[in-house]
């Protein structure tokens, strides 16, 4: 029998495309959706190869991690091509690009597999994790620094790309090399982010943290403080607080680290060095804050190649289209939703709209859900959905507001830890944004686009809604039941009132 299934999934084959990333500590393959500015990842899979590992010493990739790397670069290929990816693209960076036998590696691979290596120049990988920054974090300008095993790329980030940019070979995994005690591979540091005069430029903007290491630390400082939230792209740590911790882990010894939750055994040996080259960089630059991010060079790559227009979309809004749309219940209409609340919420700032007009467009992402469980479900589903553009407070902001659309208790136990990351006016905020919506699904049977003539609108003392004459599909117990708890969140008595009635009630006050 055929259900259509067949179509969609060869639309999706040709569409796809796959990326393989050969680092100098890992290897990597993602398989992504589309080319667009918020792709969705189908498949991520990490193979901890180490090819960079003995490369000061021998000038050569590690034959151990060769025979490894052989290996699951024959998973990858075949696999993305048994899924059908459309295109694949091979990245290799720091260790084949400094390797004396790296050109043979990669000739190796173009002739087994048919598929052309780029090998990215140091430059070149800088700006590519700068622009995979700035792919999930629209306005990130400061400093993007991406920790591989064998470098770190440094480079200015923000609306001109063509800002100052370095490659420096002090990733962990080069300088653990021959390094015999602690002082060599720090010395080591120190002379290279040293020899950067422009990172000074950047003082008290945020420095973007990429990479693999860094990740782990952010995730070590969010088991240790107990933060509610356990998403790494965008997690943010003031400076100081990042230096103090940073320090620390810095001077740990292996046995030490074992016991701390949060970092992989694979780590554990570059984890206190990649500790100290974030250290001297925020000695060096003084950051306001490190905000780490998951997007970088794959990231990066991908947008690089997008036109201007579509660089310039708004990755948080593109990718919530993109998930209400994937499975519509009676249509989309998320925004005659935004623009149906715009009188609730006078003199809001654009921030403030983004947001609310990002939750209308995730507002019935819940209707397939068992009703029992709908607020709680889509709360979690949003707090940790992988989507770009979005802060911390934001995602909570929208899972509230989305909670409350569904009926949710503003008490809930689900709800107390993340709430923490917003102040009372945010969330009082956030979950007028959602009983609003909630309203606005009871006067359609759920369906937004059919909001039709009625209108809310608020003035001191009261919440008004109008609704066409002898049209009984915008009255009823539910309508009322939502419109005054609308009403007691904003602190307003509520009515109904039909067109006629505000026509004479506005010539009235003329």
């Amino acid at each position: 029998m055929d259900l259509g299934i067949a179509p969609l999934l060869a639309e999706r084959q040709r569409s796809m495309i796959g990326v393989i990333d050969i680092g100098s500590n890992s290897l990597r393959l993602v398989l992504y959706d589309r080319l667009c500015r918020a792709p969705k990842v189908l498949f991520n899979e990490k193979a901890m190869c180490a090819l960079g590992r003995g490369l000061n010493l021998t000038g050569r990739l590690s034959p151990e991690g060769l025979v490894l790397a052989r290996e699951n670069l024959e998973r990858f290929v075949l696999l993305a091509r048994q899924l059908g990816v459309g295109r694949l693209d091979i990245l290799a960076t720091a260790a084949v690009r400094d390797a004396a036998d790296g050109p043979d590696f990669v000739a190796e691979i173009e002739r087994r597999y048919g598929v052309a290596v780029t090998v990215v120049d140091g430059v070149h990988e800088g700006r590519l994790s700068a622009f995979g920054v700035r792919a999930g974090i629209p306005d990130a300008e400061g400093i993007a620094g991406d920790l591989g095993g064998g470098s770190v790329e440094l480079a200015m980030t923000g609306a001109d790309p063509t800002g100052p940019v370095a490659s420096l070979p002090i990733g962990p995994l080069r300088l653990v090399d021959g390094s015999g005690d602690d002082t060599r591979p720090r010395a080591v540091v120190d002379q290279a982010v040293a020899s950067l005069p422009w990172l000074t430029q950047a003082r008290g903007k945020p420095f973007y943290a990429v990479g693999g290491t860094w990740r782990a630390l952010a995730r070590m400082h969010m088991e240790q403080t107990g933060y509610p939230l356990h998403v790494i792209q965008h997690y943010r740590v003031p400076a100081a607080v990042a230096q103090d911790f940073l320090d620390v882990i810095a001077h740990q010894s292996r046995r030490s680290l074992e016991k701390i939750v949060g970092i992989s055994r694979k780590r554990l040996e570059t984890v206190p060095l990649a500790a100290y080259v974030l250290y001297r960089l925020i000695r060096i630059i003084q950051p306001a804050e490190i905000v780490f991010s998951a997007f970088g060079l794959r990231e990066g790559h991908l947008f690089e190649q997008l036109p201007p227009e579509e660089r310039d979309q708004d990755p948080l809004l593109v990718a919530c289209r993109q998930a209400a749309e994937a499975d519509p219940r009676f249509g989309f209409g998320g925004e005659e939703l935004v623009e149906w609340t715009d009188p609730l919420f006078p003199g809001e700032t654009p921030a403030q709209r983004r947001l609310r007009r990002a939750a209308a467009l995730l507002s019935d992402i819940g209707w397939a859900d068992h009703p029992d469980y709908r607020d709680e479900q889509v709360f979690t589903h949003c707090l940790r959905m992988p989507v770009p553009g979005l802060d911390h407070p934001g995602r909570v902001f929208i899972a509230v507001a989305l909670q409350a659309r569904y009926g949710g208790d503003p008490e809930a136990p689900v709800m107390a830890a993340p709430t923490r990351l917003l102040d009372e006016a945010e969330f009082a905020r956030a979950r007028t944004v959602g009983l609003a919506f909630r309203l606005g699904y009871t006067l359609t049977g759920g369906a937004p686009a059919l909001i039709g003539k009625t209108k809310v609108a608020l003035d001191p003392a009261a919440l008004t809604l109008t609704v066409p004459e002898h049209t009984a599909i915008y009255t009823g117990e539910a309508v009322q039941r939502r419109l005054e708890a609308l009403g007691r969140v904003l602190g307003r008595r509520s009515f109904v009132q039909t067109e006629a009635a505000e026509r004479l009630s506005a010539a009235r006050g003329r």
